[in-house]
């Protein structure tokens, strides 16, 4: 069982976000992040339009996890949005994306920062879990799943 329940709260989950493009959807994580985490929505968005630059976080499937180091956080946070319509995301396969998954951590959150990204990651790269997600009606169910190892973890 890999839970996410360390770094992702039950209102940070969003089951239906309509965004046009990555942009409008790093200012709505953003806007998310700032009403949830106190921090400034501006610098947020910045910061993950600027980790984008080195390379895309769509790793396939039609999943991203845009993550970004932000002063001031106390601990590695989560943000999980199911998008209504996928959206290009310049993604390694090239699929556009409609699961996403944003991970904000402390700048000083060097090992931490790295074991929940493959954290996360391990968990998006399961298809059946992924599909649970796709399937799910709403943020409760979406959060049960993260959060309750409910999903098959190939590591464990």
């Amino acid at each position: 069982m890999d839970s996410l329940v360390d770094i992702l709260a039950p209102d940070a989950v969003a089951a239906a976000m309509a965004v046009p493009n990555k942009k409008v959807l790093f200012q709505q994580l953003a806007a998310t992040a700032a009403r949830l985490l106190d921090v400034d929505a501006r610098l947020v968005a910045d910061r993950l339009s600027d980790r984008e630059r080195l390379g895309s976080t769509g790793f396939g499937g039609g999943v991203a996890i845009p993550h970004a180091k932000i002063d001031g956080l106390p601990k590695v946070v989560g943000l999980f949005a199911r998008l209504t319509t996928p959206i290009d995301f310049m993604a390694v396969d090239d699929m556009p994306v409609d699961i996403v998954f944003m991970l904000l951590s402390p700048t000083d959150a060097g090992v931490e920062h790295l074991k929940a990204l493959a954290r996360v990651s391990r968990r998006l790269r399961d298809r059946t879990f992924v599909a649970k997600l796709r399937g799910a009606a709403s943020e409760d169910a979406l959060y049960a799943l993260f959060t309750n190892g409910n999903g098959r973890d190939p590591a464990g």
